[in-house]
Formats: C-alpha cells, structure tokens, sequence
C-alpha cells in the first residue's frame, strides 16, 4: 500500500491474477478501512467462487454435494446476473458452456464493481480498480482530467489498440486469448471461440460490462449488430488478421 497527499494505491494478487486500486482522492481513516474491506471481498469470493478450489462453494454446488439453498448468498446474486447477461445475449453467455458449473465469465467484473462501491460510499470519488485487465472508473485522474485507459492489442502485445477515455463513471472489460488462450467457449457447441482476437466493450457498470464482452468474444463477427444495439454500451473489435470494427459511437469515447 502506498499511501500520498495525492492518494492511494494498493496491488492485491488475488482470484489468479492482480487487482489494482488507484484512489485519487485525499486518504482518510474512512477511505483506508474501506480499501481493507474491499481487498478482503476479493479474497472472499476467490473463496467461494474459484472453480480451482475443491473445497468452495461453487465447486461443491456443481459436483451436487451442496444445494443452492446451502450456498453464501453471493452465490444467489452471482448466478442471478448469469441468468440476466444469458437472457440479454441471447444465449451467449452461459456458466455451464462446458456442462460444468463456471460463472468466473462474470464473477471478475462484479468483484471489482463491488470493490469499487465500497470505495465510492466511504468519500472515494475519484478511483481506478483494476481487475486483471476488467476496469471500473469513477470521477477524474485529477480535477480537469480525464482517466485513460489503455487497451493492450492481442496480436501485438508491445502496442495498444486503444485509449478510453473516461470523463466520470466507466466500465471497460476486454476478452480476447492474448493471456489465457482460448479460454471462452461457445456455449452451443462447447468448441473455443475463435471468431475474433478481442473484442473490449465499454458501458458505465463492470459487472454486465465484463459479462457482454465475454458474449462477444464467444458470438464472433456476429456479434456486431448485437452490440450496436445495446443501449449505453460500445464496443471494439481487432479479428485474427488484424482487421478491427467499433460501433458507431466508440470514437467518441477513444483516442
């Protein structure tokens, strides 16, 4: 933790990969308890959620050991929101694409989202938390200053496919194979989803954010039109040859 007159920032290693928190705001006891609490909610759900423990819940819900009744209610919300962003992408977000229990394609950005309202609701205004690349901004990196978020490209890692700009509240997830492989599948027939190298969506909360651009990604090119008609969203897409396509309002957001 590293704490100035100017701020705050704390990298947590956590849920397989590294949060980062980015408070702009002057600390106080109030923001500092408030970093602790939203730290230890990530440990929490890595607890309750990671398909890599035997032993948490949401192992043992889908090897029907436990019932959904016996699960935290986390669990509850999480699945809840699986349920919405499957009805919203028309099937193409699922957390059985496999036949086996996984909401991980949604667990990340709500974590962070929720890490980010503690945040917020103890005086935090102006903060980036970081979510293994999944994005939740508020207020400004300084006073007239926008936040710029920059989106690693997938085919070549030294260079960025773009810069977000985030002037107030703004969510960016990014799914792609550059750090995982194919690690998405398409929930129809189970194969990795191939049909693009990224796609990176922007909208104003991270959790239904993170949970489009993982239904993007598995959609493919078809995914365009979807994502065009999604009210408050936008999105860029960079294919395996290189070749990318936004929706009509993505400049406005980038540089």
């Amino acid at each position: 933790m590293r704490d100035t007159e100017q701020g705050l920032r704390h990298v947590e290693h956590v849920m397989g990969t590294v949060f980062s928190f980015d408070i702009r705001d002057r600390p106080t006891t109030a923001i500092h308890r408030a970093l602790g609490d939203a730290v230890r909610h990530l440990h929490t759900v890595d607890a309750v959620f990671s398909t890599y423990r035997h032993d948490s819940a949401v192992s043992r819900l889908g090897r029907d050991e436990i019932r959904l009744a016996d699960c935290p209610l986390e669990v509850h919300e999480v699945l809840s929101l699986c349920a919405r962003a499957n009805r919203d992408t028309e099937g193409w977000f699922s957390a059985v694409a496999d036949g086996t229990l996984d909401p991980s394609g949604i667990v990340k950005g709500w974590a962070t989202e929720n890490a980010s309202r503690l945040l917020h609701e103890a005086g935090a205004l102006h903060t980036c938390v970081n979510g293994g690349g999944d994005i939740q901004v508020r207020g400004q990196a300084a006073p007239g200053t926008p936040w710029r978020i920059g989106v690693a490209h997938p085919l070549h890692p030294a260079e960025l496919a773009t810069v977000v700009i985030a002037n107030g509240d703004l969510a960016v997830a990014t799914s792609g194979t550059a750090e995982r492989g194919a690690h998405i599948l398409d929930p129809h027939d189970g194969s990795p989803a191939a049909g693009l190298a990224s796609v990176t969506v922007v909208g104003s909360r991270l959790t239904m954010t993170d949970a489009y651009a993982t239904a993007a990604f598995a959609r493919g090119e078809e995914s365009r039109d979807w994502l065009e008609s999604l009210a408050g969203y936008e999105a860029l897409a960079v294919l395996p040859d290189g070749r990318t396509w936004r929706t009509s309002g993505f400049d406005r957001l980038a540089s």
